[in-house]
């Protein structure tokens, strides 16, 4: 089954580039509210799923030991761009478990954050794990591992307990099968796992509802949404997709990016949770795949409607900054 075109990318008035890929919407029962394309078709969710993968953290009590709040627990499920605030934070959790950076096994890259790169380098420094997009993620990693009394090195590691924890708890709220035949390895050195696209869609509808969940699993997914929908600018950076949408109607849209061309979402307002790719893995393809997903489900507000349906039509820009083209998503939203 060929995923159908989902976004055009014009120059002038002439389409010259298409994006293909796949949509699902999926209630905490299971009910597909709208598919679009192949959704059974397996694929990596990568960073979109940091919010499941820090459950954990909450469940064990680990966050409540340290004091962490909403800022903490959105850096635990960030993709972040390095920037001053998000390297500080990832430190600061990591001195609560008696850690400091040398702990990280998540590697070392330079910021996303183009101001961030030029500072750090400016100072003739060289990035280190803290800089790590993923730092706020393994930083709940490792105080879950103290915290549990685990020891801690090889925590990136399939078979790890602390991997163990995320398989789990992953396999637990999509209901898809986690195991050997469907795992990979993540750009952070952790597993990831391959699975219909459908499930981390309904996942994400049972993380907004805590349908299906035990009362403690309920409340540590309300706190980590929640915690994410106050915090985007830990979440995500400056200028990133996540934020716009999240900042465009507070605390009513949870979103999260993942590598490739990736996004889960969730509209707890409505109960629904949002999985989707873009097959060729283009970032600014997802990004307005899922801008139009969200207006369509809160269409009823006009407002809030009106700002997604701008941000599913970004424009292309000359490189002195004249509108040259946009982007835009297909008749395949409906």
């Amino acid at each position: 089954m060929a995923n159908p075109v989902l976004v055009e990318v014009l120059r002038g008035a002439v389409v010259e580039s298409a994006h293909r890929g796949a949509v699902a919407v999926f209630d905490a029962d299971g009910k597909p509210l709208l598919e679009i394309g192949d959704t059974a078709r397996p694929v990596f969710p990568r960073s979109a799923v940091k919010a499941i993968q820090a459950l954990p953290l909450v469940e064990s009590g680990t966050a409540d030991a340290y004091g962490f709040g909403d800022r903490e627990l959105a850096l635990a499920c960030a993709s972040h761009s390095g920037e001053p605030a998000h390297v500080e934070l990832a430190q600061a959790m990591l001195a609560k478990a008696g850690l400091d950076r040398t702990a990280l096994e998540c590697g070392a890259h330079w910021p996303s954050s183009h101001e961030a790169e030029i500072a750090l380098a400016r100072t003739g420094s060289v990035p280190n794990a803290l800089h790590n997009n993923c730092s706020g993620k393994h930083s709940g990693f490792l105080c879950t591992c103290v915290h549990a009394g685990i020891a801690h090195r090889g925590y990136v590691k399939a078979g790890h307990a602390q991997q163990e924890m995320v398989r789990d708890a992953m396999q637990s709220v999509t209901g898809a099968a986690h195991d050997v035949s469907h795992c990979a390895t993540d750009g952070c050195s952790i597993p990831t796992y391959a699975v219909p696209l459908k499930s981390f869609a309904l996942g994400f509808a049972r993380m907004a509802t805590g349908r299906g969940f035990s009362p403690l699993r309920a409340k540590a997914a309300k706190r980590l949404l929640s915690a994410c929908m106050a915090e985007p600018f830990l979440v995500a950076g400056t200028g990133k997709a996540d934020v716009a949408l999240m900042q465009a109607a507070p605390g009513r849209i949870f979103v999260k990016t993942g590598a490739e061309g990736v996004y889960c979402a969730a509209v707890p307002e409505l109960g629904l949770g949002i999985a989707l790719k873009c097959d060729d893995g283009a970032g600014r393809a997802a990004e307005v795949m899922i801008a139009a997903v969200l207006a369509k489900l809160l269409s009823d507000d006009q407002a809030l409607a009106a700002r997604l349906i701008e941000q599913a039509n970004p424009p292309v820009q000359s490189r002195i900054g004249a509108k040259v083209g946009s982007l835009r998503p297909t008749a395949a939203f409906g």
